[in-house]
């Protein structure tokens, strides 16, 4: 309750900051495309996916995106999205996994958050593990940009005001990696884990 209570008070004070400077032109940010993210990651090899339908694209909103397989001998696959968002003003948000996913027929049989290292840095991400028919998948997704890693998407949106009141930036993006259940659970977690922590080193530049 308390962490609800802090959230609310920070969207209120941060929903008032906005009002008064949202006003004010989007600054621009120097970033490098999510196409130049390095095929070969830690041991692990990608492959492009299929690139999303125009319809797709035109409800994500994103500016720029990626979506990958990796694979590495004796490991689980990952599948990766990315999607970056230039700026989040005009109505162009975040869409979270946990409705995306749900349309797409996979049902959240267990949620929570887990913690990473990479870097020297403990980093919070949102886990799940989802069903449709008898395929099961473990997920992890933040958000990233500005500077922040973040599990919670109450506290991204409270940030985001923020920022935007005090940086004038409101660019961010979505990290979604996801690794199907061939035996255990937290066989794909510990593998998704490994991927994960490789992975994060690489993008600031991607998602300033």
């Amino acid at each position: 309750m308390v962490v609800r209570a802090s959230v609310v008070v920070a969207l209120v004070l941060a929903a008032g900051l906005y009002g008064t400077r949202a006003g004010s032109a989007e600054a621009v940010v120097a970033r490098e495309s999510l196409a130049a993210l390095p095929l070969e990651i830690g041991g692990w090899r990608g492959e492009e996916a299929a690139p999303l339908a125009d319809d797709v694209l035109a409800q994500l909103g994103v500016d720029d995106y990626v979506s990958r397989e990796y694979v590495r001998n004796g490991l689980s696959p990952v599948g990766i999205y990315i999607g970056y968002y230039a700026s989040q003003r005009q109505g162009d948000t975040i869409h979270s996994p946990q409705n995306c996913l749900p349309g797409a027929g996979w049902r959240p049989v267990e949620t929570g958050v887990g913690n990473l290292q990479a870097d020297g840095r403990t980093v919070t991400v949102n886990e799940f593990v989802i069903q449709k028919g008898l395929d099961r998948q473990v997920v992890f997704y933040w958000y990233q940009g500005r500077g922040r890693i973040i599990a919670n998407e109450y506290a991204n949106k409270a940030f985001l005001m923020l920022d935007a009141a005090r940086l004038h930036r409101t660019n961010g993006g979505l990290v979604r990696l996801i690794a199907p259940i061939v035996s255990t659970a937290d066989n794909a977690r510990t593998d998704l884990s490994a991927f994960a922590t490789r992975l994060l080193p690489h993008l600031d530049r991607y998602l300033p």
